[in-house]
């Protein structure tokens, strides 16, 4: 039953990563226009910069670890058969 479970919590496609990928930008972009309330100038602007930055480093590695496991399961496909 955990197993169950804990498939749901793995990303499969990449519209799933898309989709992952769309909810951090929103939530790093809620908090940076927080950030850009709370500390006017260019100190908000660079924290602002620093979430979507962040957003764009986990959608990069999300993307290559995706890749990485589909090659490796193909692999072990072409290697069963």
């Amino acid at each position: 039953m955990l197993k169950k479970i804990g498939r749901l919590f793995v990303i499969k496609t990449r519209f799933e990563a898309c989709l992952i990928i769309y909810a951090l930008a929103l939530g790093a972009m809620a908090r940076g226009h927080a950030y850009l309330d709370q500390f006017p100038g260019v100190g908000g602007k660079l924290l602002m910069a620093a979430c979507s930055g962040a957003v764009f480093l986990a959608g990069a590695k999300i993307f290559d670890c995706l890749r990485y496991e589909q090659a490796a399961a193909l692999a072990r496909q072409q290697g069963a058969e």
